[in-house]
């Protein structure tokens, strides 16, 4: 069983209020996952997405999983299945020498990557896609629960 993961980022100024999405689809049911925070980057977004759909897998299965990735963020997607590769070689630094920007989540991202087996899939955004144009939604909805003073991030079984 391969589990369909969508997921965006937004932000509304960048840095500024941001928000992320997620649906995860497994077993015929749907989960949408969204939250926000008030100072951000659309960057960190799109890593929060993949992040909480990630999490909300944790806990559900002891065995390693199958999963599709989908996300109009080249950044994550060329990040996480090629570039991490260079910069945990380098100590988490990039070609030039710099520390790599959102190395948090990057570390994040490959700790509950790690052991699974994950394609890591581009779309292009705000094209039409159903799915990233719904995870769009949801980082969007992300963004007005931040300005809210909203913590806990949302889900919803479909």
């Amino acid at each position: 069983m391969t589990i369909e993961i969508f997921t965006d980022g937004a932000c509304s100024g960048n840095p500024g209020p941001g928000g992320w999405g997620a649906i995860v689809r497994q077993d015929g049911r749907e989960t949408e996952l969204c939250g926000g925070e008030m100072n951000t980057t659309n960057n960190r977004m799109e890593m929060m997405g993949v992040i909480a759909a990630l999490e909300s897998l944790q806990n559900q299965f002891t065995a390693p999983i199958t999963a599709r990735v989908s996300t109009d963020s080249q950044y994550v997607q060329k990040g996480i299945s090629e570039w991490i590769h260079g910069w945990k070689r380098r100590g988490w630094q990039t070609a030039d020498k710099k520390p790599v920007k959102n190395v948090d989540l990057w570390k994040q991202m490959d700790a509950l990557a790690s052991g699974n087996k994950i394609e890591w899939c581009w779309v292009r955004g705000h094209a039409g896609h159903v799915e990233n144009e719904r995870a769009d939604a949801l980082a969007r909805r992300g963004i007005e629960m931040a300005r809210a003073g909203v913590t806990i991030p949302a889900k919803v079984l479909i």
